[in-house]
């Protein structure tokens, strides 16, 4: 983990620049490779230098094309997803990685085409973030599409369990530099997100669900402001966002929106707030102000499914795979940036044990997160010691 953690915050250098017509920018390494091994990374929205979500896919590819020898391509699509995997698909690429959120061409066919998995039936596709290739009754649709989800309702949970247990400890842990609101002013804590959507859905409730438990640890009761179509490239958007929400009483801000969680970690700084961030462990881009990092290694997968492919033992693989705490592709940090900037350790390390406690139990099942990824419902009345504004 900590190797994997260090890479992602490097900067993404590709081995060579092309463009695809009708396709996008990205990278290759077709020279000298095994041309029965083509694999392809298709980005999302923000970008391969994200410093986390696609970058952790980019950089895990590479390792991959050097270890198993395979080649591969990244693709920032200009003209969208769909076109994208049908130019890869086209070209003999046939392990398609697709990190954006865009899944109905590839399924179900859009504008009266056929479903793209079913025109390229030897190419495997792997989508992320939520499980679309199954139809009402369950069943696979496609057998060349592999669904990957990652348990980050649980470490959404962790994370919101951590802010309460922080926040009511603040005169504690921190000194008069920092600029928090008060217990007895206010209790907020906010999130903001890139999209309205399961996969980030599934981080809000989560993150809802450990604060609520932590909240009514102290008989305490937080508001909790929201928004959900930040989208994932506009920084600036992010610092007024979580500037708003931090005058508001909240002094923790949930960023799960690529780029846009620069702005709030820049504004958490500047005004003497806490941010969460998300994906890689970017608990050092704003030191102090970035609480904890909640989790999410692309490139977890990206190795297990690209070995699986090279070993030949792809069709033998789950369609439908999830990745959990315990398989190191999520979770949140380790804390130890944070803690060189904590006054009293002896709570910071009570606070630390309080949090592996909830993770022991959440691992064991004793405690049950909500999976939106998985369309599980949301009870808000299940949360009583939390008031949701949205945005």
């Amino acid at each position: 983990m900590k190797k994997r953690a260090s890479v992602l915050i490097t900067a993404l250098v590709l081995l060579s620049a092309t463009i695809f017509t009708g396709c996008g920018k990205g990278g290759d390494n077709s020279e000298g490779k095994n041309s029965d091994l083509r694999v392809a990374v298709v980005c999302s929205g923000s970008g391969q230098n994200d410093n986390g979500y696609n970058q952790s896919a980019c950089e895990e590819i590479k390792e991959m094309s050097e270890e198993v020898g395979c080649e591969y391509k990244i693709i920032e699509p200009a003209n969208g997803v769909p076109e994208a995997l049908e130019t890869l698909a086209d070209d003999g690429y046939n392990l398609i990685f697709t990190l954006e959120y865009d899944f109905d061409a590839l399924i179900k066919g859009v504008g009266g085409s056929e479903p793209i998995a079913a025109q390229y039936p030897d190419t495997t596709f792997v989508v992320f973030n939520d499980n679309p290739n199954v139809d009402e009754s369950g069943e696979t649709i496609h057998d060349n599409v592999i669904s990957v989800l990652f348990d980050v309702h649980e470490a959404s949970y962790l994370a919101g369990y951590l802010s309460v247990q922080v926040n009511e400890n603040m005169d504690k842990l921190f000194d008069a530099s920092y600029g928090l609101t008060p217990l007895d002013e206010a209790r907020g804590i906010g999130f903001i997100g890139g999209t309205n959507s399961n996969g980030i859905l599934v981080y809000s409730y989560g993150f809802i669900e450990g604060i609520n438990a932590a909240a009514a640890e102290y008989g305490a009761t937080y508001d909790y402001y929201t928004k959900y179509d930040a989208g994932f490239t506009d920084s600036a958007l992010g610092s007024t966002v979580a500037e708003t929400f931090y005058d508001e009483g909240a002094n923790v801000v949930f960023a799960d929106a690529g780029v846009v969680g620069d702005g709030i970690t820049a504004k958490a700084k500047e005004l003497g707030k806490i941010a969460i961030q998300t994906d890689a462990n970017l608990d050092a881009q704003q030191p102090g102000h970035v609480l904890t990092s909640v989790l999410k290694i692309t490139g977890v997968p990206v190795e297990t499914i690209t070995k699986a492919y090279a070993d030949g033992k792809i069709n033998e693989m789950e369609r439908f795979q999830t990745y959990n705490l315990a398989s190191g592709a999520t979770g949140i940090t380790d804390l130890e940036e944070m803690g060189k900037h904590v006054q009293d350790q002896e709570v910071w390390n009570e606070i630390k044990e309080k949090v592996q406690t909830v993770s022991d139990k959440i691992s064991s099942g004793e405690i049950k997160v909500t999976n939106k990824q998985l369309n599980e419902e949301f009870d808000e009345a299940t949360c009583p010691n939390v008031v949701i504004k949205t945005n």
